[in-house]
């Protein structure tokens, strides 16, 4: 089950103004904020496959990385039940200069893993990513398709009852991606939720039945997968 209720984030950060005077040039900082989610209220049940749209920079990652319990919020409660694994950046967690093999031990203690169970897993890491020799290699060799193939391979050791996606399965090749769709079908079909943000429409649709369309940090619709993305799809049109 995951529930929000009036959620906010703000986000703080400092706006440098270069200032020209007769001989001189400076930086005068000056202290600047902005709300990445504003009042943001919804509710997922068990069983339900959910698809955040909206144009970029709308707050479909920032509402992620809240539910993820990366961000914090300002304002308003959120409240997670379930074990939870998130693909939020192909790059999230990994580290370059190490090999597929070490990298899947990392995120699997950043996942929630005791070492020893990340460890133990490798194996199954390997043979669900499909990686081949390539897991022996370092990171900074792999494609995003690979990257993503990697991430998605240590989440299912979580056995996740809440799968988060941010975009993750547009880098995914067709035989993954067809992976990822019945994975995700069957962690709803137990019970479990599912949510996606992303702009690949027909790959969301294939994964969720609901929608919500996320605009400047607030929900604009929430509803049937259909009907949110037509409304959305109208308004771009319009604009």
């Amino acid at each position: 089950m995951i529930a929000a209720e009036g959620l906010g984030v703000q986000f703080l950060f400092n706006r440098y103004l270069r200032v020209v005077t007769p001989g001189e040039a400076r930086l005068r900082g000056k202290g600047m904020a902005t709300w990445g989610l504003q009042d943001v209220s919804f509710a997922m049940a068990p069983g339900e496959g959910v698809a955040l749209i909206g144009p970029s920079g709308s707050g479909k990652t920032t509402l992620l990385r809240v539910l993820a319990g990366v961000l914090s919020s300002d304002r308003g409660t959120v409240e997670v039940r379930g074990r939870t694994a998130s693909l939020l950046s192909v790059d999230a967690g990994l580290l370059a200069l190490l090999t597929g093999r070490e990298n899947a031990v990392l995120l699997g203690v950043i996942a929630g893993l005791r070492r020893r169970a990340a460890i133990r897993a490798l194996e199954h890491v390997k043979e669900q990513s499909g990686l081949g020799d390539a897991f022996e290699r370092p990171v900074l060799t792999y494609s995003q398709g690979m990257k993503a193939r990697l991430g998605l391979a240590v989440a299912e050791e979580v056995d996740p009852q809440i799968l988060l996606l941010d975009e993750v399965h547009e880098a995914l090749d067709h035989e993954f991606r067809h992976f990822l769709t019945e994975r995700a079908r069957e962690i709803v079909a137990a019970g479990g939720i599912v949510i996606a943000a992303g702009h690949d429409h027909p790959m969301l649709a294939r994964l969720c039945t609901r929608a919500i369309w996320m605009h400047e940090g607030s929900v604009r619709a929430d509803g049937a997968f259909e009907d949110v993305q037509n409304r959305y799809l109208e308004a771009v049109g319009e604009r």
